[in-house]
């Protein structure tokens, strides 16, 4: 479900390298020419009600699927998850799975009632950096804590605030939309959700300090290009992740080009990340989005006092 998104060919990619078919796909938008590169014989449909049509009378003849992955927007993934489980199959959902830290408790109860699972996409985890960080924090000293700038600028054009993606509502906002992984990983990494402070938060970005049990975190998320430090677009680069821990650069530029088949290996196994594993995350970047920005007070992120450039269409 959601064939002719951004993330989908990542999920095209993982069903195929596992040995794997895709036998339906929908989405209301039908760019989705990428599908002849992996699964030329999958049926496409516009609707959802003929795509339900399909896999429910495939169900009848005893060739029903066995999962659905769901690629659809941030706020239409509770109601895909449902659906699948419904449809009486597991599923594998983009994160965040949903926007509110209280549907995942009604999500619990749907799965509980079908005997299905309800997975998702955690792919900093399987990281090897980050891996190598892990083990680096579970076996230092105890009691110690770790100081972290995490700075995550992905440039976007004024097309995405005509998105959904530029919708608070149903996105869920900029730490959401492109940062809930850092917020998986860090909670992984470095444990319970001590203090989480918000400095700065607009259309195109989030700062703020989040206290950890063994890491204190500035972190700065951006989607606007003029935030980029001078020697990134010097060099046409729209890209720049930061990963500093105690004045200690951690490389994780590299390395994510398998992570989501890396994911479906796991999930196939029966070993992937469900509903627990993503709660925390969750709550965290809603928390942060509900959150009263205190301006440039405290232990604030550099790169948080940059110019705030307006909306470009002149609303918020």
């Amino acid at each position: 479900m959601g064939a002719a998104g951004y993330i989908a060919p990542r999920h095209f990619k993982a069903i195929k390298e596992t040995g794997n078919n895709l036998l339906a796909a929908v989405d209301p938008f039908d760019s989705v020419g990428i599908i002849d590169s992996f699964f030329p014989d999958c049926s496409f449909f516009k609707e959802f009600e003929l795509f339900d049509r399909h896999l429910s009378k495939a169900k009848e003849r005893g060739k029903g699927v066995d999962y659905l992955s769901v690629c659809s927007p941030d706020y239409m993934h509770d109601a895909h998850i449902r659906y699948g489980l419904k449809l009486g199959v597991d599923v594998v959902s983009e994160k965040p799975l949903v926007l509110n830290p209280w549907n995942l408790d009604a999500l619990e109860k749907a799965e509980s009632e079908s005997g299905k699972r309800v997975y998702t996409i955690l792919q900093l985890r399987y990281h090897d950096s980050i891996k190598a960080l892990k083990k680096m924090v579970d076996e230092g000293p105890a009691g110690k804590v770790y100081d972290m700038d995490l700075t995550y600028i992905t440039s976007r054009g004024n097309w995405f605030f005509t998105s959904w993606k530029g919708d608070v509502h149903r996105s869920g906002g900029i730490a959401t939309n492109i940062g809930i992984h850092f917020y998986d990983m860090l909670y992984w990494i470095f444990g319970e959700v001590k203090k989480n402070v918000v400095h700065v938060s607009t259309h195109d970005r989030v700062a703020g300090f989040i206290e950890f049990e063994k890491a204190r975190v500035r972190y700065f998320l951006s989607i606007n290009d003029s935030t980029l430090p001078p020697e990134i677009s010097s060099k046409g680069q729209r890209i720049y992740r930061s990963f500093n821990i105690d004045g200690q650069e951690v490389e994780f530029t590299d390395g994510f080009a398998d992570l989501h088949t890396v994911s479906y290996k796991h999930i196939l196994d029966g070993k992937g990340f469900g509903i627990t594993e993503a709660r925390k995350s969750i709550q965290i970047v809603y928390d942060i989005r509900n959150a009263t920005p205190v301006g440039l007070k405290g232990d604030y992120h550099p790169f948080a006092a940059k110019p705030v450039a307006p909306h470009p269409f002149g609303w918020r």
